[in-house]
């Protein structure tokens, strides 16, 4: 790292110090003990430039604090049929670790339907990942390597995207804008695997509109994308949907343990667990409440409305070309060897 760089760190951890309570406590739920990491996050998601870094870090933590997003891991999601619901249709699930300790996450884009609850659970759900990520995951993947670990891989299946996908892109942008402005810098590489032809026709024009930050990020693989990935982590890390060409489904893996979307998969059922453990200390000072944790849903970027509405377009256009038997009967087999 450069003495610019260096510098920048030393100038934003100044202002930092000058915050108060309640943002410089939430700002330790953030940063974990890694400072220095977390700094160099916001700073590249602005360009190096501490102002806007600085900014952009006090407006999340403001977030963080209106939100009351340090406490979003003692609010289950029930009943727990409902959580079950929600693991069955916002397919993610962490399938192990790469040989450098990066915990890698397994997203079912084309098979993720989000038609089993409200936005709010939707959304729920996704921030108490990225919390368990940041407070659990990634601090216990530091202490066993001996380093710090601030990242993670994400391997995206697109199996049986669909032209259906249109009514999804709203959600997809809110959760995306919150991952962008509250969670900057927390993915390491984006790995897309089992391609059809509708991602390709979209990613040929979405590619364009993406930070040269993110472009670098995405690698599309050819086919499920197994013989690359098995040059950054073992046979057993590899998400199901990557373990044998054609499988068909990434819904569904041969049992619980194998499939890492389930919520009988350990990751599932230890991430639940923690969250009943920390609700029942919450609940000795207020009663649970059945409910959504209500989370502010921010306005896109600019940068997130042009790809949405690119992707909007681009969905209708093939959708004109469709043929008599659908779009994703004539095209989902198709693959691209590249982005």
């Amino acid at each position: 790292m450069g003495n610019v760089s260096q510098e920048s760190i030393k100038i934003l951890e100044a202002l930092m110090d000058q915050v108060e309570e309640p943002l410089k406590r939430t700002f330790q739920n953030v940063h974990q003990g890694y400072l220095a990491e977390t700094l160099t996050r916001f700073l590249k998601a602005r360009e190096w430039n501490v102002s806007k870094a600085h900014k952009m870090l006090v407006d999340s933590l403001n977030w963080r604090v209106q939100n009351e997003i340090d406490n979003i891991l003692a609010k289950p999601i029930i009943p727990a049929d409902l959580y079950g619901a929600i693991r069955d249709s916002q397919l993610i699930g962490l399938s192990g670790y790469s040989r450098e300790g990066l915990p890698v996450f397994a997203i079912g884009v084309g098979l993720s339907t989000f038609d089993k609850a409200s936005v709010h659970y939707y959304v729920q759900s996704h921030i108490q990942i990225n919390e368990y990520r940041d407070r659990v995951i990634l601090p216990a993947a530091s202490k066993k390597y001996g380093r710090p670990i601030t990242t993670c891989v994400k391997v995206l299946d697109m199996t049986g995207l669909k032209l259906s996908a249109l009514s999804q892109i709203k959600l997809l942008t809110i959760i995306s804008t919150i991952d962008d402005l509250n969670y900057p810098e927390k993915t390491n590489t984006y790995y897309i695997v089992n391609v059809p032809y509708i991602f390709s026709a979209c990613w040929k024009v979405v590619k364009p509109l993406l930070q040269e930050r993110t472009r670098k990020k995405v690698q599309v693989l050819s086919g499920n994308g197994r013989d690359e990935l098995l040059k950054i982590m073992d046979q057993a890390t590899l998400p199901h949907f990557c373990k044998k060409e054609g499988s068909g489904s990434s819904r569904h893996g041969d049992d619980g343990t194998e499939n890492c979307f389930s919520f009988d998969h350990p990751f599932h059922q230890r991430l639940y667990n923690y969250i009943k453990q920390r609700s029942l200390i919450s609940e000795s000072v207020a009663p649970i409440k059945q409910g959504s944790f209500h989370v502010d849903l921010p306005e896109p970027a600019p940068e997130g409305t042009e790809i949405a509405k690119t992707l909007e377009s681009e969905f209708n256009k093939i959708g004109k070309k469709k043929g008599p038997n659908g779009l994703s009967d004539s095209v989902n087999g198709l693959r691209i060897n590249g982005a």
